[in-house]
């Protein structure tokens, strides 16, 4: 049967002393749950996979299961496809990205059943710091590197939302994506 190329994008490990897992050992559990060619790209929780399995529900159901016995937490992530991610980067906002001295910029990937029309109109933005813009399946979000802590990015975190959404800087998505066409 034919595999096809995933994206995993775990929440909540490696950050501030929490759930602390090291990536052979997330690797090996990726790959014991019968997923193949498993790579893992910095402590973030980054995992490039292949899986013949096309329901993507199901899968990340069966990943999450997989990650809370093995780690013992509760393992919440978001699966996407290649194609999903490519045009996640290929349909960001024009510019995003381009500025990095000026503006961080981080793509926020959203679970099923948030939608970015439902996430935007819940997301608070700082007048004359902070622009986001809803994509398919993400939200794309910059702020003034020089006015970065009055951002209301951090006010995200505490929406009930949350739980539906991780984010990754533009550097690490489009390494992310770069990452996938190699393989």
């Amino acid at each position: 049967m034919a595999q096809t190329q995933y994206l995993a994008l775990l929440r909540g490990i490696n950050v501030g002393g929490n759930n602390i897992i090291k990536m052979a050992d997330l690797k090996a559990c990726f790959e014991s749950m019968g997923l193949t060619d498993v790579v893992t790209y910095i402590q973030s929780g980054n995992v490039i996979f292949k899986s013949a399995e096309k329901d993507k529900a199901k899968l990340t159901k069966k990943i999450e299961v997989g990650l809370s016995e093995r780690f013992d937490y509760e393992a919440r992530l978001v699966v996407i496809m290649h194609k999903q991610l490519k045009q996640a980067v290929d349909e960001s906002p024009r510019g995003f990205g381009k500025q990095p001295d000026k503006f961080r910029c981080d793509v926020i990937f959203l679970k099923e059943p948030l939608t970015a029309k439902e996430a935007m109109k819940n997301v608070s933005m700082k007048e004359g710091v902070d622009s986001g813009s809803a994509g398919k399946d993400v939200l794309y979000f910059s702020r003034l590197t020089a006015r970065a802590s009055s951002s209301h990015l951090t006010k995200i975190i505490s929406m009930p939302m949350y739980q539906y959404m991780t984010i990754r800087n533009w550097n690490t998505t489009t390494k992310l994506l770069a990452l996938m066409e190699k393989g």
